[in-house]
């Protein structure tokens, strides 16, 4: 029961769908103000990599692949031996989840039914930010930017995200490492492949 909420919960955290659609370079982001702009103004993206979790005693480490497209998020997480793939699909509001037996479930409120139903949440909407390596625009934040003016370490609402690693993705450096942390909760990201497209 844990390992499956942490399971749906982790979707929220990043995954997408493979496309066969030609990725593009991204223009040249060589400063803190210029990555918040272009990465800001993304629209269509996706990565692939592994994700871990862990809250208490129990966690699980598993697959992940998450696409964006505009305010649309389409996410697949592959779990443990046992546990199938699982898909969410939403918009940072409301998300549908599809667990390994093609059962569908309907989240009109994300973070308050994930926090009803498994006692801890993630901000859903933040997450399309934080792995592009940004602060979400809608809420203050608390920034660390090495010289190179690529983000390091991020302080918004109750959780602290720290990037560790970064990587070449779309011509540019990219997050590669990524933990976030809560008093709850830990998910740790490796992003091994990015792709950004026109449209």
């Amino acid at each position: 029961m844990f390992a499956r909420a942490c399971l749906l919960i982790s979707l929220a955290l990043l995954a997408g769908c493979a496309t066969t659609r030609q990725g593009i370079a991204l223009p040249d982001i060589g400063n803190w103000d210029s990555r918040n702009e272009v990465l800001g103004d993304l629209r269509a993206w996706e990565f692939k990599g592994r994700i871990a979790v862990k809250a208490g005693d129990e966690g699980f480490n598993g697959k992940i692949h998450w696409s964006q497209q505009g305010d649309t998020f389409n996410t697949t997480v592959g779990g443990p031996l046992g546990m199938g793939t699982v898909r969410i699909t939403g918009d940072g509001r409301r998300m549908v989840l599809t667990d390994k037996d093609g059962v569908e479930t309907t989240l009109e409120d994300a973070e308050v039914e994930l926090w009803y139903r498994y006692g801890w949440t993630i901000p859903v909407a933040s997450l399309r930010y934080w792995a592009l390596g940004i602060p979400d625009p809608t809420m203050p934040a608390e920034t660390a930017i090495d010289e190179e003016g690529l983000l390091t370490r991020l302080q918004q609402s109750s959780w602290s995200v720290d990037i560790s690693r970064y990587r070449e993705g779309g011509g540019q450096q990219m997050p590669r490492i990524l933990t976030a942390t809560n008093p709850d909760t830990r998910v740790r990201m490796v992003i091994d492949r990015w792709a950004f497209f026109d449209r």
